[in-house]
């Protein structure tokens, strides 16, 4: 098995054409013709992470967030892409095609809460793996088996996805649930006109949680890393199914922590 094929398969998954403008996915250190014996799966490229595919041999790590975003104008010993490539480790990223794929961050943050009858939200023009224009969505929205107040819906995602929340609460009872895994806020408006009592997403500033007040619907900020970390562990199992030979292994720590 090699790089190049671990690439082939998540591009039929979440293929990197859906990729933003703005977004930089795709194989962005190493060698497609690199074997593969093992496969580190993470949110992001840090330094415990290549620290952790060093002590467990691994040949691939594959993140959601681009180890490389901007771009750079060294490398130098020290810097987490000197370090992959001194070690021989590959990296695949996606990042906003995983995002909008169907299968992807957002329907299983959506899945993880226990929604029901997905539908897509924020309406995205994609190319596809053809070269032809479709239309993807980033979020979903769906119901809730049973309505909850804004402030037991509040409990609920911080007792299903991990983390802490913070919440501005709505007017109503929450059955109609809008996600956005990472920086969601400019869902909102979508959110919106599309009926959602309730908002999940993160990084939410000061003044969107006030116009969310306004509007009446309840905003929830679970959090980056937990809106998104919930994709790690089914992305690992598709990876096992395709490719039984390898060994898959998640790494679930992030570098952000409350006290």
């Amino acid at each position: 098995m090699f790089v190049r094929d671990i690439f082939s398969f998540l591009d039929t998954l979440a293929p990197f054409s859906y990729a933003m403008d703005f977004d930089n996915s795709g194989l962005l250190a190493g060698d497609p013709k690199q074997p593969v014996r093992r496969i580190l799966v993470a949110l992001d490229c840090t330094e415990a992470v290549v620290g952790k595919a060093r002590e467990t041999g691994t040949d691939l790590i594959v993140t959601h967030h681009p180890v490389i975003f901007d771009p750079l104008k060294t490398v130098t010993a020290g810097s987490i892409v000197h370090q992959l490539i001194s070690a021989g480790i590959s990296i695949i990223c996606a990042h906003t095609n995983l995002d909008l794929a169907r299968g992807g961050v957002n329907d299983h943050l959506a899945r993880q809460l226990g929604l029901k009858c997905l539908e897509g939200l924020t309406p995205v023009p994609c190319t596809d793996r053809e070269g032809k224009t479709i239309t993807e969505y980033l979020g979903r929205i769906a119901f809730l088996p049973e309505p909850m107040s804004p402030e037991d819906f509040a409990r609920f995602v911080k007792e299903r996805l991990g983390g802490n929340v913070r919440f501005a609460s709505g007017k109503r009872a929450v059955h109609r649930v809008a996600v956005c895994g990472g920086s969601g806020a400019d869902c909102l408006s979508d959110a919106i006109r599309a009926g959602a009592d309730a908002l999940v997403t993160s990084e939410i500033k000061h003044h969107i949680f006030l116009l969310a007040a306004q509007q009446g619907i309840t905003l929830i900020d679970a959090g980056h890393f937990h809106t998104e970390d919930v994709v790690i562990e089914p992305l690992c199992q598709q990876l096992r199914d395709a490719f039984p030979e390898v060994e898959v292994l998640p790494y679930h720590l992030g570098e952000i922590h409350t006290l």
